[in-house]
């Protein structure tokens, strides 16, 4: 897993692409509590990139400030695809942003269910193109305690940005 400090470096360098695309990012966590924006505002100079995260734990703050559907909670749960997609439309519309990153999982050490596993986390971007929104989302599988989840998740956040950058 990775260590604080290539957090840093990883963050540092998607700052530093954002500012050189003229675009900005921003965030709806769930699981990762914030971190994905920390790691982002802890870079200097972020503020021309990054202007909005929500951290939306409970399924009635994604409904109420992001705008996902209760339906999707309700069939899915907050733990999906559905979720997650409507989590980054949500904050993307919300802030203006180019490119947003939700993130929304089951960090453990409790919670976990047979179909979702402590360690399964969902990832969902959203990426102005023209008019259009176009939109991904990824599942992936973490191992380890709650904060190398979180952390994996921290990471595999921001690498997804970077990719969808280009």
């Amino acid at each position: 897993m990775a260590d604080h400090e290539s957090i840093h470096k990883l963050a540092e360098a998607l700052v530093n692409e954002l500012s050189a695309a003229g675009k900005a990012v921003a965030t709806a966590e769930s699981c990762s509590g914030g971190w994905i924006g920390k790691a982002i505002t802890d870079i200097p100079g972020s503020s021309k990139v990054f202007g909005y995260g929500i951290v939306s734990y409970a399924n009635g703050a994604k409904e109420s400030i992001i705008g996902v559907q209760n339906e999707a909670l309700e069939k899915h749960g907050s733990v999906s695809s559905q979720v997650v997609e409507e989590m980054a439309k949500g904050v993307l519309r919300l802030s203006g942003a180019d490119i947003a990153v939700a993130v929304s999982g089951v960090a453990g050490p409790s919670g976990g269910t047979k179909e979702k596993p402590v360690g399964t986390v969902w990832f969902g971007w959203a990426v102005r193109g023209g008019s259009n929104v176009l939109i991904d989302t990824a599942c992936e599988y973490f191992t380890g305690d709650r904060e190398l989840i979180r952390e994996a998740s921290v990471v595999y956040a921001l690498q997804g940005v970077r990719e969808r950058i280009k």
